[in-house]
């Protein structure tokens, strides 16, 4: 009888730790997160919706997994409408632009302006690959 009761604790006790375990593995995944933004204004020319297109196909077709999780966001922004107004100050915008952002803990520790999709606006391939590079290291933070 001793020996069920004993067993029946230790059983208890693997069960609950292991749930703790799993709780902090949980809390620790969902702590960081990148977020993709890409800010236009109300105006927009055909290459500012070819800038929202690619960087979406770039990010849409090469990290499901990761949307699908959480751990990357993709969100497009109107910075003439008021409650987005901030982010110009922010990440110091001044065109229309992708941020990545990373977040841990619910802080933002880094974040960059992929400039150059203005660059390779003309050359698909290059555009997304740079958009890429730029997400799978952003990712590589997020661990």
């Amino acid at each position: 009888m001793r020996f069920k009761r004993v067993s029946l604790i230790i059983l208890i006790i693997i069960l609950i730790s292991s749930g703790v375990v799993f709780s902090f593995a949980a809390d620790k995944q969902a702590s960081s997160k990148v977020t993709a933004y890409y800010f236009h204004g109300n105006f927009r020319c055909p290459t500012c919706y070819k800038l929202e297109t690619y960087s979406r196909e770039a990010i849409e077709t090469n990290f499901k997994d990761e949307l699908n999780s959480g751990k990357l966001v993709f969100n497009v922004i109107n910075t003439d409408e008021n409650e987005n107004s901030h982010f110009i100050n922010d990440y110091r915008l001044y065109t229309k632009s992708l941020i990545l952002s990373l977040v841990k803990d619910g802080k933002q520790v880094r974040w960059v302006n992929l400039d150059k999709i203005w660059e390779y606006a003309g050359n698909k391939q290059k555009f997304i690959e740079y958009v890429k590079s730029g997400v799978v290291d952003f990712l590589g933070e997020a661990k």
